[in-house]
């Protein structure tokens, strides 16, 4: 029998245990945010121990827990809190947005640093605003998404180069480009062609956008000093994409389109209008001395074809059909295709990323297409407890069958439909191509001729990191290489075109370029307190770029099909040349965050060094300084409805420039020459031993707004640029032996305001509306050019630009056109510019400003998101204005005589003519039997303005809760149009709207208009 202590022993183990095991139960319930929307993937846990788990979609949660232990719930972005279990089983939380977690973080490629405590002028895009884009070259997803930032074409081509100008032309001579940066290493991003007269490849046509975590510009002093010398043009930061701890993920992309010239471009003339304007044109000009009328014009033709032309002018001669060049050459519905897939993942001390892309585009002419093949590998390492290891490793090789373009080439297929006449055919009666054409039957140039670019890059980026013994104090060494490998190959056939007449041409050329950096760097943070740190980078950096290249060329093809430099009879021309250059540098920035972050300064310093200057004016000292104050962290603004953000900062830095020609301090001979078989010299560079860097001078301020919890969110800045010791070719007088010299002389401003906005109309659980945009302006001004030996200045006068003190840069120079005469039908120019005495005579008209450069004065970008309930839509759109650009080859196409009517053919705009007296109003005079000399004036010098939906995406993303049961974490369908719509102010232009920096309407492929159907899956 039990004692009464065993019994009660046992009585309070039993109701301990019962009591123990009661305690322990099921809570559930949801973690939203401050707007009660679900928070999926939200972390609860237990405090103190390892139990824990994750909300769903919808931000519901459950886990086990016993009364009185503290649960602790978190977020990114949102700030924690923490619960004690008690007798509910249900804990409902709304956790309220964390100000400082939720900053981005952004990549300025030496640094990282959260956007609040940012002093200087930065735009970072996303994976989702890059991935998916239907573009060959990636920088192109940039247009319109950056203010300040003007990005234009030098041809649809697919793998053609871009211009891009951030902030205006910062050199007259020197290159404007901005520098790249990839993983934190500057790069280099020139045109990789062989040829000027052929297609352009851009060597970031070699780079998949699927693989880009983000892409930062960087545009102000604070932001770009710490490039040094080639930040004067800005720095666009581009981060490849790394793994993350946690299971292995997959993605899946695919997409196939098809594209279509975005512009229809001139109309040409038809084989009936052709005929009756040379009709027209023998009127008007012999008409009078032969004594017969319009209506007798083709009798008298008829009648004289020896002395006025050939047969093949007449129309009706044969009754022949219509030729439509145009519709011959074009490539219709264009197809467009990419496949991406890649995996990602990693554990607590190894991280991975890896992916295979394949993207393929034909052009929407014939004979041109561009494909690539890229890889990507990378991969991080926490070596020991001390030391980390990483690398980014891509390859790729792109492929461009090209064309002859950007001229006026009469075996290009984009120049036929101008050249060629209507009333040759295409084909013969039995389907063969014709090949007794007037010009090269493009059909022919096509299948026979060949224009390949092959381009292979590889990018090895690694890296080792060492933390010290020291707290907070890290050492890390860097070694990038950029190997780069481009073969150019033409061959011109035997039987008809550019090589007929010396049975065939080849030329091929090899271009093999390496480029190194080497860096080291000390990282430290001193926390002096809970109130103030301050973070140092101290950076030592090595630059060597070596080019090598290679051609030769040959003529006289044993036979058709023989292609290759072997079979060429005749060899013509063997060439090579090495070129190398280095930079080096020593940097520090230190960063400064003072009181929760409210007041942050940054510094900046870098002494630099470059082979393209003599030994004594090689190191320059660059720098910059920058201010922040977070106004919203304030006391007296914490906590505030209305202010989420609300920032001032102002910079001011000096950087530099030395984009131009290696060696050009020396004086040099050449020796590429020869004199009656022997190798001989002459002179070829005129030195100058004093050349130094071109710096520019930045001051930036600006405001950034954030209200109603960032419901709406603004950022106004101001910036002023200005240029001085500019690397200027200098004209000599030609007793030199040179046509210019390059010195550091003169000062150029630029100046605009910056305006970027956004505001999220609706912002809810299935339904979301948002709209948003940018606006930017630049007002640029020469303030200084050399001067001659009498103390006058110095004008750059290029073709009809003009460069002088008080204007733009490049500011279009030419005589001003004065219309028709009603009564003669002759042209008329104002002998002093617009409201002058006007002349019949061109070269009495005297050249005047018009008022405006190629480079536009404002842009602006729109953009909308609208979702509801999975199904999503975006738009973005693109605006540039108050620029002028230049119809180049009106010459051929616009003309009033014969280079038109006989020789070649011209647009309909020339419809519009005078034909008796007293017509007024009309565009062009009368229709002349001549041929007039190459007379350039402002009649063909249109405002560029212009606006494009640059692209219209619709989607859906599948319902977690249905992935869920097919085992994929994220889904998604869509249709993306690019450039469905242009507007165009001027009427009078027909050629696509988007010109490279010079401002020419070249006779190249217009950009594209595609649509895309894609999706995307990732499990």
């Amino acid at each position: 029998m039990k004692s009464k202590f065993t019994w009660i022993l046992t009585l309070f183990l039993a109701f301990g245990l019962q009591f123990s095991f009661a305690q322990e139960k099921t809570i559930s319930g949801t973690v939203t945010d401050q707007d009660g929307l679900p928070l999926p993937g939200a972390n609860v846990s237990v405090k103190g121990t390892a139990r824990g788990t994750q909300t769903d979609f919808d931000g519901n949660y459950s886990l086990s827990a016993s009364v009185g232990e503290v649960l602790t719930f978190s977020y990114i972005g949102q700030k924690s809190e923490e619960r004690t279990v008690g007798t509910s089983s249900t804990i409902n939380v709304q956790l309220m947005a964390d100000s400082q977690a939720l900053e981005e973080v952004v990549v300025l490629g030496y640094a990282t640093t959260n956007k609040a405590e940012l002093t200087g002028s930065t735009v970072q895009l996303n994976a989702e605003a890059i991935e998916q884009a239907p573009v060959a070259s990636v920088d192109q997803v940039l247009q319109g998404k950056v203010a300040g930032l003007v990005i234009t074409n030098s041809s649809g081509t697919p793998g053609s180069t871009t211009d891009i100008r951030i902030r205006g032309i910062s050199s007259i001579t020197a290159g404007n480009e901005p520098l790249y940066v990839i993983d934190g290493v500057p790069v280099v991003n020139n045109n990789v062609s062989a040829t000027s007269s052929g297609s352009s490849l851009s060597p970031l046509a070699s780079i998949n956008p699927n693989n880009i975590e983000s892409m930062t510009v960087l545009k102000d002093a604070s932001a770009t000093a710490a490039y040094g010398a080639r930040g004067a043009n800005g720095v666009i930061v581009i981060t490849t994409k790394t793994g993350k701890s946690g299971k292995t993920v997959f993605n899946l992309s695919t997409s196939y389109g098809f594209s279509n010239d975005a512009t229809d471009g001139p109309t040409v003339l038809t084989g009936a209008q052709r005929e009756m304007l040379f009709y027209e044109a023998l009127y008007n000009t012999y008409g009078a001395a032969y004594d017969f009328d319009i209506d007798g014009a083709q009798a008298f033709y008829e009648a004289n074809t020896g002395s006025f032309g050939n047969d093949y002018v007449v129309w009706n001669a044969a009754g022949r059909p219509e030729a439509h060049w145009a519709d011959v050459v074009t490539n219709r519905d264009a197809p467009i295709q990419e496949y991406n897939l890649s995996a990602s993942g990693g554990d607590e001390t190894s991280n991975f990323f890896a992916s295979l892309g394949y993207y393929k585009q034909e052009a929407t002419v014939i004979g041109s297409d561009f494909d690539r093949i890229t890889g990507q590998l990378n991969f991080s390492k926490q070596l020991s407890p001390a030391f980390r290891f990483s690398t980014t490793n891509s390859a790729s090789h792109s492929y461009q069958d090209g064309l002859l373009e950007t001229s006026a080439y009469f075996s290009s297929p984009r120049t036929i439909k101008f050249f060629q006449p209507p009333i040759e055919m295409p084909y013969n009666e039995d389907g063969s191509i014709n090949l007794n054409t007037t010009l090269p039957n493009p059909l022919w140039i096509a299948q026979e001729d060949i224009d390949d670019s092959k381009f292979t890059r590889i990018i090895t980026n690694n890296s080792l990191t060492w933390d010290t013994p020291v707290e907070n104090l890290s050492f890390t060494t860097r070694v990038n290489i950029d190997y780069q490998v481009y073969n150019y190959k033409r061959y011109r056939n035997r039987i008809d075109g550019d090589g007929s007449s010396t049975n065939g041409y080849g030329w091929q050329a090899n271009r093999n370029r390496a480029n190194y950096v080497f860096q080291n760097s000390v990282d430290y943070t001193w926390n002096v307190s809970d109130d103030h740190s301050f973070d140092f980078k101290v950076l030592q950096e090595y630059q060597k770029n070596r080019l090598y290249y290679l051609e030769a060329d040959g003529d006289s093809f044993g036979d058709d099909g023989l292609t290759n430099l072997n079979s060429a009879g005749n060899p013509t021309t063997a060439n090579s040349w090495y070129t190398d250059w280095a930079v080096a540098s020593y940097m520090g920035l230190m960063h400064y965050s003072a009181f929760n972050g409210r007041y942050v300064f940054d510094a900046t310093y870098r002494r630099e060094g470059n082979s393209r200057f003599a030994s004594d004016n090689r190191w320059g000292n660059f720098w910059s300084v920058g201010g922040a104050w977070n106004i919203h962290r304030e006391s007296f603004l914490e906590g505030s409805n209305l202010f989420s953000n609300l920032k001032l900062r102002a910079s001011y830095g000096v950087t530099g420039n030395a984009n131009i020609d290696l060696n050009q301090y020396q004086a040099l001979l050449n020796y590429d020459s020869d004199y009656a078989g022997e190798g001989a010299s002459y002179p070829g560079t005129f030195g100058n031993n004093d050349l130094s860097w071109e710096t520019s001078h930045t001051y930036d301020i600006g405001i950034e707004m954030g209200f109603f919890r960032n419901r709406i969110t603004a950022n106004v800045g101001y910036y002023n640029r200005e240029s001085k010791d500019l690397l200027l070719d200098v004209p000599l007088s030609l007793t030199t032996g040179f046509t210019s010299q390059t010195r550091n002389i003169g000062r150029m401003e630029n100046k605009g305001i910056e305006v970027e906005a956004n505001f999220e109309i609706i912002r809810s659980n299935d339904f979301n509306l948002s709209i948003g945009g940018n606006f930017a302006s630049n007002n640029n001004e020469v303030l200084e050019l050399a001067k001659d030996a009498f103390g006058e200045e110095i004008n750059i006068t290029n073709g009809i630009k003009r460069v002088e003190t008080g204007h733009t840069v490049y500011e279009w120079y030419m005589p001003s056109y004065a219309g028709v005469d009603p009564d003669t039908g002759v042209d008329l120019w104002y002998t002093d510019g617009e409201g002058s005495e006007t002349t019949t005579t061109f070269s009495q008209a005297n050249s005047v400003y018009q008022g405006s450069s190629a480079l536009p004065t404002f842009t602006a970008g729109m953009n909308f998101h609208i979702d509801v309930k999975g199904f999503f839509l975006d738009a973005q759109g693109y605006y540039a204005g108050g620029h002028k650009v230049y119809e180049d080859w009106a010459r051929y196409t616009n003309g009033r005589d014969l280079f038109t009517l006989l020789y070649y053919n011209g647009v309909d705009a020339i419809l519009d003519r005078w034909q008796q007296p007293g017509d007024t109003g009309t565009r062009f005079g009368k229709m002349e039997f001549t041929t007039f000399p190459w007379q350039r004036d402002n009649k063909f010098l249109y405002d560029g303005d212009f606006f494009r939906l640059r692209n219209v995406t619709f989607g859906y993303d599948f319902n977690q809760d249905f992935l869920d049961t097919i085992g994929f974490s994220a889904a998604r369908v869509f249709v993306r149009g690019t450039n469905m719509f242009t507007w165009v102010k001027d009427d009078r232009m027909k050629y696509d709207p988007e010109t490279d920096a010079t401002g020419y309407l070249k006779l190249a492929t217009p950009p594209v208009k595609s649509v895309v159907f894609g999706v995307n899956l990732k499990f």
